[in-house]
């Protein structure tokens, strides 16, 4: 539909309606009026960000409606354009396929628009956010790419900038993939799969379905890189019904196993396309996952940029003492995000970590194994369908107590007590913070790491995480 989709809007005279009014939906309403598109956008909220969006749009010719959707305008409209906050269970997509409305994400949109844009489109369960991310920050040694999609600005941003970027590192959710039926990328990463958003898909098959609309205009001509150590992750392609067979080349990376990009524990060197790339305590990340993350990257890199091509511009590279130095030290000078594993500085002896990203079981997994001294978890938030046990064996290696607060509490409670430490605590989340301190001393770590969403509490996992930095900075929050 993407090489389509503004040719079909230009040949009716049909208003497009867009169902949200945050970020990503206020940037493609505004892409849509600058095409000339008469837009309808809508937003069940009424918060005070909504309403400055709304008058925002209003300014620029769209008609806005707040606090609720006009279902038979919609009905109506010529194509539907839902934000990724928006589920196909939603009352106004309902509405839309019940009267044959074709239903877009912004992301369709975006890339209709940019039609010259060379993109590597990174999905996954976790870490496809710290892998765009490295994606950009390696490419950016090179070509003018920026860094798009789920890690927060939207694709329809950079739509209307002039000029255009050349690159993208775009992050793409489930929610996303669902709604971008034109997806073709330069190069497709998959980081890893495993049960998530319960809380929105009926089964774990719907979710990985929506995984593998990734691979919906795979031709001969594709690249595609794998998590090799991931058997889910290698049939994803499986679950379009188009055989067995992933069209175009594809690359792997694994731990522990050679592949295209892997690493060797016992040498702690990891290697890329056959040649040693860096050591491993060169790479500033912690956590096996995050080295996946570092392969993942250099080997989207190397396939969608040829080197000598990437090299020629940078002056970093001509000093390299070997092919991919410059991927080296580019992967040497990478930060933490915020909120991913990421060390709060303080001044109690403790090490306090911010993974308040890790929104699912899965990834709260990682942090956990990920640690090498005694901890306190805390645990909670709003519950996403999936059981917490699976964190207890890999806890007791070196967790001294789960914290377990918020919505979730009591199920968390039910699932670990029998088989670890485990504390409720059900007041406020500076209550949860005054429990750990107590719970642990100098040299201990405190790992909020919560395995749900933030939605009990907070507004959001980087408003959680802020609250959490301050709390532990002795911040009054």
């Amino acid at each position: 539909m993407s090489t389509t989709l503004f040719a079909r809007l230009e040949r009716t005279s049909g208003e497009i309606a867009v169902l949200g009014l945050a970020r990503s939906g206020v940037a493609v309403a505004k892409l849509l009026l600058r095409a000339g598109h008469v837009v309808y956008a809508s937003d069940g909220g009424s918060s005070p960000q909504v309403l400055e969006n709304a008058a925002q749009l209003r300014a620029l010719g769209a008609d806005v409606q707040t606090g609720a959707h006009d279902l038979v305008r919609i009905g109506r409209a010529a194509i539907v354009v839902a934000s990724p906050g928006v589920p196909p269970s939603a009352p106004p997509c309902v509405a839309a396929r019940a009267h044959h409305v074709p239903v877009v994400g912004e992301m369709e949109v975006a890339l209709d628009a940019m039609p010259s844009l060379r993109y590597i489109a990174i999905t996954g369960t976790n870490g496809k956010t710290t892998t765009t991310a490295l994606i950009g920050h390696i490419l950016r040694a090179c070509t003018d790419i920026v860094d798009a999609g789920n890690i927060g600005t939207a694709l329809a941003e950079f739509a209307l900038r002039e000029p255009q970027p050349s690159w993208a590192a775009l992050e793409c959710s489930s929610f996303q993939l669902h709604d971008t039926p034109g997806i073709k990328p330069t190069v497709g990463v998959v980081t890893n799969l495993s049960p998530d958003h319960l809380d929105r898909y009926d089964s774990i098959d719907a979710y990985y379905g929506d995984k593998a609309h990734l691979f919906a205009n795979a031709t001969e001509q594709s690249c595609w890189v794998l998590n090799g150590d991931d058997d889910e992750v290698l049939r994803l392609h499986e679950r379009l019904g188009r055989g067995s067979v992933l069209p175009g080349t594809v690359r792997t990376f694994r731990i522990g196993t050679e592949s295209d990009a892997w690493y060797d524990r016992e040498s702690g060197i990891m290697y890329l396309c056959g040649t040693p790339l860096m050591r491993r305590d060169e790479f500033p990340l912690v956590g096996d996952h995050n080295v996946a993350n570092a392969l993942a990257a250099a080997l989207a890199v190397v396939t969608a940029v040829p080197f000598d091509d990437a090299v020629s511009t940078t002056v970093a590279a001509q000093d390299a003492k070997h092919k991919h130095g410059w991927i080296a030290d580019r992967l040497r000078s990478f930060h933490a995000l915020p909120h991913r594993l990421e060390p709060v500085p303080t001044a109690d002896g403790r090490l306090w970590l911010n993974d308040s990203k890790a929104t699912n079981v899965s990834s709260t997994l990682v942090a956990v194994q990920s640690m090498t001294r005694p901890f306190v978890l805390l645990l909670g938030g709003r519950h996403k369908g999936e059981p917490y046990t699976a964190l207890a064996h890999d806890f007791s290696l070196h967790g001294k107590r789960v914290i377990a607060y918020g919505e979730a509490a009591g199920q968390i409670v039910e699932d670990l007590s029998p088989l670890v430490a485990v504390e409720r605590v059900d007041g406020s989340f500076a209550d949860v913070i005054a429990h750990a301190r107590a719970a642990t001393i100098e040299g201990d770590a405190i790992l909020l790491s919560p395995a749900c969403s933030s939605f009990d509490m907070f507004r959001n996992y980087e408003e959680r995480g802020t609250v959490f930095r301050d709390l532990a900075r002795g911040v009054a929050s």
